[in-house]
C-alpha cells in the first residue's frame, strides 16, 4: 500500500459537501525510539474480518456523533520509522463532534480492529507487539 495522500483523502470526504463545519484528523507514525532502534514494523491482518471491523467502528461512530462522512485507512505490510501508518477522518457540522468521533475513532480502531505488528529492530531482534492496557483504558473512556 502506498503512503496515504490526505489532501486526496480529505477532497473525498467534503466533495459535494456544504453542511461540513469541521473535520477532526489524526495521522498515526511508524515511531522510532533511539533507546532500542527499529528497522522496520510488519502488520498483517485478514481483509475480510479487518474491513469488517472498521465498518462496524464507523458505523458505530456515525450513531453517536452528527456526521457528515468519515475516513478510516489503516496501512499493511512493512513500514519504517516514519512512514505513516494509519489515517482518521471526521467530518460533522460541528467542530467538537469532528474532534470527539476522531478520538473515539482511533481508540477503537488501535483495540478492536484485528491488526498484527512485528516489529524488527537493528540488532537483528524481533517482537510482536503486545495489546498495551493505556489504549484499552483509553477506548473505555467511550
Amino acid at each position: 500500500m502506498q503512503r496515504i495522500d490526505v489532501s486526496a483523502e480529505l477532497a473525498r470526504l467534503t466533495a459535494g459537501q456544504t453542511g461540513v463545519g469541521g473535520i477532526g484528523s489524526f495521522i498515526g507514525f511508524v515511531r522510532d525510539d533511539p533507546a532500542c532502534p527499529l528497522q522496520s514494523l510488519s502488520l498483517e491482518h485478514y481483509p475480510g474480518m479487518t474491513e469488517a471491523a472498521m465498518t462496524q467502528i464507523a458505523t458505530e461512530a456515525a450513531g453517536r456523533w452528527p456526521l457528515l462522512g468519515c475516513t478510516l485507512i489503516h496501512r499493511v505490510g512493512r513500514l519504517v520509522p516514519g512512514d505513516d501508518i494509519v489515517l482518521v477522518l471526521a467530518a460533522s457540522p460541528h467542530r467538537q463532534a469532528a474532534l470527539d468521533a476522531t478520538g473515539f475513532l482511533i481508540d477503537w480502531l488501535k483495540t478492536r480492529a484485528p491488526f498484527w505488528k512485528q516489529e524488527r529492530f537493528v540488532d537483528g531482534t524481533e517482537r510482536w507487539v503486545e495489546a498495551r492496557l493505556a489504549d484499552d483504558e483509553a477506548a473505555s473512556r467511550w
